[in-house]
């Protein structure tokens, strides 16, 4: 079973804490020690769907007006005003976790990757909300711009404290979510974290086929160096190269699925750094991934986090995505550009929902409802794909028996252990009606349901549609 998500914060883009004094942490702009205070501001309308041009809003006192750096496009959308700070524990910890797609011999670069990981250390819990990069969003003090753009243009702009800071703020502005921390990773940094732990097993709901490069060696730019290239259901090995191109490409989809495969591929990142045999290989870590990564934390930071390594279980850790019900698309007039409007109410719902830690009660013991999977279907991995989405719905799960058995349908069996409306969620996440629940009070049972997966399960589902309801 998968633990400790504050590790996937750390390890999964990069294992920022095993490097020896690295160039972030000498260099980088130390987040928790920018201004966080915001002046309170109403709650912004919608989005029109087609979005027009507007004169530029009053600015609050904090917030540096547009084209104060840089020399941006004037703005084809209305400028949102700020959204109002997201009112969160003060013990929660943010932490962006950014995909560079920078190579060698390029000066600029964009954050295609953006997942933004929130820590509750004194609850054990953790949410991981996915920003597609196509996002247009405003960046304090420059204009309207892709989200991806934030980290490279702050740095190009000279903004105060670099592109570390840009990104930030832009979340915070656009968002109310304020960032303490930030790792970012080069493309060929992610292959040689992915190769340096032996390759990673993802769960792969949904087969999935798109271009890739007969041999990552080739040249990119030549047509004959390309094929289609299928990954099929399953619990799939995946090497540095393959696992890159499985959370990256999109030319035969969208931001959306995307943002799905990389949370699979962060899952698998994170089961593979808390093997026990990876232990022994700290050293390898430090020294083969001490180029890769830039973060403002330092080994005192993750160390900090330690003692959470026993607490958190994938069930309480919840995956958001800001998906197709939370942003128009559009077409921007002047370049032709395809970008993403977000729609602020749909997001300040779904963000304060992600971010929704519930309190601790002392006086009402904690039930884990753990699920048992038993597969019975003809695919062997089935019951593996069923656990991954349990654990998306906020359950702890168990894989059981294989036991293939031609002609059972998919059900659930309910031991009487849980509370009002837990069967029912588990039967809404499978799309199963309730006739598929069977009832068997057995107060002795370790767990408190049995899925089990006959041969007309269908492993495919998109969890970043409909995460409110």
């Amino acid at each position: 079973m998968m633990r400790t998500a504050w590790i996937l914060v750390i390890l999964a883009l990069g294992v920022a804490g095993c490097l020896p004094s690295p160039k972030s942490e000498r260099n980088a702009p130390r987040l928790d020690k920018l201004p966080t205070e915001i002046h309170k501001t109403p709650t912004p309308p919608p989005v029109a769907s087609t979005p027009q041009p507007t004169g530029l809003p009053a600015f609050d006192v904090g917030w540096p007006p547009p084209f104060t750096y840089g020399n941006a496009p004037a703005p084809p959308t209305p400028i949102p005003p700020p959204s109002a700070p997201l009112a969160i524990d003060p013990a929660i910890i943010n932490i962006a976790l950014l995909g560079s797609d920078r190579r060698p011999q390029w000066t600029g670069f964009n954050t295609d990757v953006i997942v933004i990981i929130s820590v509750h250390p004194a609850l054990g819990e953790v949410a991981m909300l996915s920003i597609p990069r196509d996002l247009y969003v405003y960046l304090p003090g420059y204009g309207m711009q892709r989200i991806n753009t934030a980290f490279s243009i702050g740095e190009r702009v000279n903004y105060p404290g670099g592109g570390a800071a840009l990104f930030a703020d832009t979340v915070r502005y656009n968002f109310g979510i304020p960032i303490h921390h930030y790792a970012k990773v080069e493309m060929d940094g992610f292959s040689r974290i992915v190769n340096t732990v032996g390759g990673v097993s993802v769960n792969v709901t949904c087969s999935y086929r798109d271009w890739r490069l007969i041999n990552p060696r080739l040249d990119p730019e030549v047509e004959q160096n390309w094929h289609l290239y299928t990954v099929p259901t399953g619990v799939r090995h995946m090497d540095g190269d393959l696992a890159l191109w499985y959370a990256r490409s999109r030319k035969l989809s969208s931001d959306f699925d995307r943002g799905r495969r990389q949370q699979e591929v962060l899952r698998a990142l994170y089961r593979e750094f808390l093997s026990l045999q990876l232990v022994p290989r700290i050293p390898e870590l430090y020294g083969d991934l001490r180029d890769t990564v830039t973060t403002d934390l330092a080994l005192t930071d993750l160390l900090s986090l330690a003692p959470l390594a026993a607490r958190i279980d994938t069930a309480d850790v919840r995956s958001r995505f800001i998906g197709r019900d939370e942003v128009t698309s559009w077409r921007i007039p002047s370049s032709g550009a395809q970008v993403l409007v977000p729609k602020p109410i749909p997001i300040a719902a779904l963000v304060a929902d992600a971010f929704d830690f519930d309190a601790l009660d002392e006086l009402v013991p904690e039930v884990a409802l753990t699920v048992e999977v038993a597969n019975s279907s003809a695919q062997a991995h089935w019951g593996a794909l069923a656990a991954e989405r349990l654990e998306y719905a906020g359950f702890a799960t168990h894989v059981g028996s294989y036991s293939p058995s031609s002609g059972t349908p998919t059900h659930l069996i309910d031991y009487g252990l849980a509370q009002d409306g837990s069967a029912e969620e588990i039967l809404q996440s499978f799309g199963l009606p309730d006739s598929r629940l069977i009832t068997e009070s057995d107060p002795t049972s370790p767990f408190a349901f049995r899925l089990v997966v006959g041969d007309d399960y269908d492993p495919c589902f998109d969890p970043t549609r409909d995460q409110l309801g």
